[in-house]
């Protein structure tokens, strides 16, 4: 074990399993000293943990816990092809947010993730980020999150 994954077990947080694809593609692909995870959607043992569009179906804080759950997926994703401890520190966090009509509080949907990373990872979890409003995510669930993290 190591630093990052000491603090998982300090905080409590077990890492998921990577969530298996569900189109063609990879869950995270390193370039040179950067890894950059696929969009993240919150599943929990290969169900989503949330349905609905965020404003209308899904609450704020529905979407804000199953943006937790979508960070926890992208580093399971990391963690699978580089190793958790391998983190130097969070780069960039996109977030999508599933909203109704006249939703616009997509940044404290993605706090969920920023705050989770931030909890982990401390000052090395401090990143750029963009919160986007879109009509529909896959599966129908109500937010999906990638990563973009500096690696060893």
């Amino acid at each position: 074990m190591g630093r990052w994954t000491d603090r998982l077990a300090e905080l409590g947080i077990p890492l998921p399993e990577v969530v298996t694809p569900v189109a063609a593609y990879v869950p995270a692909v390193r370039t040179g000293s950067l890894v950059f995870t696929a969009g993240q959607i919150p599943m929990v043992s290969g169900s989503p943990a949330g349905l609905g569009k965020v404003g209308a179906e899904v609450s704020a804080e529905e979407a804000q816990r199953c943006a937790r759950i979508c960070a926890l997926n992208a580093l399971a994703a990391v963690d699978s092809l580089v190793g958790l401890d391998s983190i130097v520190r969070v780069v960039k966090v996109v977030g999508f947010v599933a909203s109704a009509e006249g939703f616009t509080g997509q940044p404290g949907v993605v706090n969920g993730a920023s705050e989770l990373l931030g909890e982990v990872f401390g000052e090395a979890g401090q990143h750029a980020r963009s919160a986007v409003g879109v009509a529909e995510l896959p599966l129908g669930v109500p937010v999906e999150v990638e990563l973009v993290v500096e690696v060893e």
